[in-house]
């Protein structure tokens, strides 16, 4: 395969990158010069997680002292006003970027939570879909699965669970119960103990489902639907305190 260099062609394409670099520096330092003229924010939040508004989302930007509406772009370090909204724990995503009349144009969407983690000695938590703890907000309340126990302190020093495999096997079994329709209306909660064993609270029943390690999590809730399904029906929904699905092939009522 040959290759023929025409002059003219290469002359052509390389005065056409330079028109458009020209125009992209002229731009670029005509904006400099600019004023800011409105920052108008949009909050992408189709799970309607309340936890920021468009305000949190204005106070966040100041930066350095300077206020962005008014200021000169040139006094504003756009890059690093995104990176501080997106180190908010509540926030999934942020774009900035200036249309051409010189106004910002904020995008953010934010994180869904799946948990919440509530103790009696400090301020609770929530889990994220992408295993990032969050912290509880005085704006809104998510109706969310409730984890308690003597392991929440550990968990809550961990900024993501995904990060590790013990919180990649806790996520496995908070999102099973949220994917599934009866599981996310019938566990309530999940005690978890120092040695990462876990009791469940049902909505409706008396009994405390001990669930144990987060492992075998297809065959334990395959054993608790038989279980509601199946004895519940027959035994009646009072029969028992206790469920244990920690053994193999088996079921322990009592």
């Amino acid at each position: 395969m040959q290759f023929k260099f025409n002059i003219k062609r290469e002359a052509r394409i390389l005065a056409a990158l330079l028109v458009v670099v020209g125009i992209i520096a002229f731009t670029e330092g005509r904006q400099e010069g600019l004023v800011i003229g409105d920052v108008r924010v949009k909050v992408d939040n189709i799970n309607e997680n309340h936890f920021l508004d468009e305000g949190d989302i204005l106070a966040l930007m100041e930066f350095d002292q300077v206020a962005m509406k008014g200021a000169r772009f040139s006094q504003v370090n756009m890059r690093e006003v995104e990176r501080k909204i997106k180190r908010q724990p509540f926030v999934q995503d942020a774009q900035l970027y200036s249309d051409l009349k010189g106004n910002i144009i904020v995008r953010t969407s934010l994180r869904r939570p799946i948990a919440r983690i509530v103790r009696n000695d400090g301020p609770d938590g929530y889990i994220a879909e992408d295993g990032t703890i969050m912290p509880v907000s005085d704006k809104f309340t998510s109706r969310v699965v409730l984890v308690s126990g003597s392991y929440v302190p550990e968990l809550l020093k961990q900024r993501n669970l995904s990060l590790t495999e013990e919180g990649r096997t806790l996520m496995h079994v908070i999102e099973t119960i949220r994917e599934d329709e009866f599981w996310n209306a019938q566990i309530a909660q999940l005690n978890i103990d120092s040695k990462i064993r876990i009791t469940m609270l049902p909505q409706v029943g008396n009994e405390r489902i001990e669930f144990g390690k987060p492992e075998r999590v297809a065959q334990k809730f395959g054993k608790l639907m038989i279980f509601y399904k199946e004895i519940l029906p027959r035994m009646g929904w009072n029969k028992y305190s206790r469920v244990n699905l920690e053994y193999e092939d088996q079921i322990v009522a009592e």
